[in-house]
């Protein structure tokens, strides 16, 4: 599956208390239509990827017409699949290219986690799993994430060390990321140290391993290569590929995330491209845990071996392989609709040389892993600059 990103626009992650979900999805979306050069009757056809469940109101998909009156009528879909909500809507925008539905689709992510209580939201993002054998988890998706760090370490060792380094890194690279929650460096010896303000959570996972409830929004317009290639900016998905696995955890080595591993393969096969070709990746650093363990599952290093990307520098932006130069889900935090779109759109940034702060220098090639659940919906991008 191919087609070309556009336009982007990304919005600050963080507690929105005074915003909708309408208004986050009708501004950034607005946002990313001027930022492509075009007119709202330009688009012809919207996805929303919303995963829902924080607040009352669902069925989002049309307060995307509020952008403009020329959208009305226009088709709009929701798209959820757990944390890969974003990606899964870009996949329905490519396949409506594809299909020559539409020549410009729109595509928003966007979530408000916070409009939930907070005691509420780890048994809401519990839908992400397998309810009828692990429903019941202790901490939520905290919890589910603890088990598979502590899973981990008792076949590998204890790898808190390196969690704590992959923290820092996120952290450190979150400064520069005028879109993320946290704009903090809190520094190796605080993500390492359990203390009051950075206590256990759930197994070995202290409070700095575990992303951040987050309400936000971030959209992109796709468009076919032909006609990309008269636009002022794009940037071409070589390879997007959606592999998923079975959902309980009980029936899969739930520490290798074979699906993520297979879905990088894929990947790969479609674009022609190796690792070693890529100049930086955003992957789905949901908990500490996760980023590891994605070291070993997209080749970087073999089984067990992860902590030595982080280790031995070769992940940090100034690296051999810069992951997530963004500072991930871990400081920019994770409105679960929003980030898979919010990872194209800072890929994008990354190839037209407009990150910022946040740039990796001579960025032409990126790799993107968004994944839902543990490692059960997966989906990798792999992005070039077209013009």
């Amino acid at each position: 599956m191919s087609g070309c990103i556009v336009g982007w626009a990304h919005g600050r992650f963080g507690r929105h208390e005074s915003g909708s979900l309408e208004a986050l999805i009708a501004e950034t979306g607005a946002a990313a239509i001027r930022d492509a050069g075009l007119e709202p009757e330009d688009v012809g056809e919207i996805m929303v990827g919303n995963f829902g469940g924080f607040e009352k109101q669902s069925f989002p998909a049309s307060f995307a017409l509020a952008i403009d009156p020329a959208l009305r009528f226009r088709p709009a879909t929701r798209v959820e699949n757990a944390c890969a909500t974003g990606s899964a809507a870009l996949h329905q925008g490519l396949n409506a290219v594809a299909a020559g539905r539409a020549r410009f689709v729109l595509v928003i992510g966007a979530e408000r986690m916070t409009a939930a209580p907070g005691a509420e939201i780890g048994d809401i993002l519990l839908n992400a799993s397998y309810r009828a054998e692990e429903g019941g988890t202790e901490g939520g998706f905290a919890g589910i994430f603890g088990r598979i760090a502590e899973l981990y370490f008792q076949r590998y060792g204890d790898r808190s060390e390196a969690l704590a380094r992959i923290a820092a890194k996120n952290h450190g690279n979150g400064v520069a990321n005028p879109y993320a929650q946290l704009r903090k460096d809190l520094g190796f010896a605080f993500c390492n140290a359990v203390s009051d303000k950075n206590p256990l959570v759930a197994g070995p996972l202290r409070r700095t391993d575990c992303s951040l409830v987050s309400d936000g929004a971030a959209a992109i317009v796709l468009t076919d290569t032909e006609t990309a290639l008269r636009m002022p900016k794009a940037v071409h998905l070589r390879a997007a590929v959606q592999v998923n696995d079975y959902l309980p955890m009980s029936r899969r080595d739930v520490v290798a995330f074979e699906g993520c591993a297979e879905a990088w393969r894929r990947a790969h096969d479609a674009a022609g491209t190796v690792l070693a070709d890529l100049d930086l990746v955003e992957t789905h650093d949901c908990f500490t845990i996760a980023e590891l363990i994605e070291y070993e599952a997209m080749g970087l290093t073999r089984p067990g071996e992860g902590h030595r990307a982080i280790d031995e520098g070769w992940v940090e932006r100034d690296g051999r392989l810069p992951v997530n130069p963004s500072g991930g889900l871990k400081a920019k935090g994770h409105p679960i609709g929003a980030t898979g779109v919010s990872m194209h759109a800072l890929a994008a940034m990354q190839l037209t040389g407009t990150a910022e702060g946040m740039q990796v220098p001579g960025a032409a090639l990126a790799g993107i892993f968004n994944m839902g659940g543990t490692a059960v919906a997966n989906y990798v991008s792999i992005l070039e600059r077209l013009r």
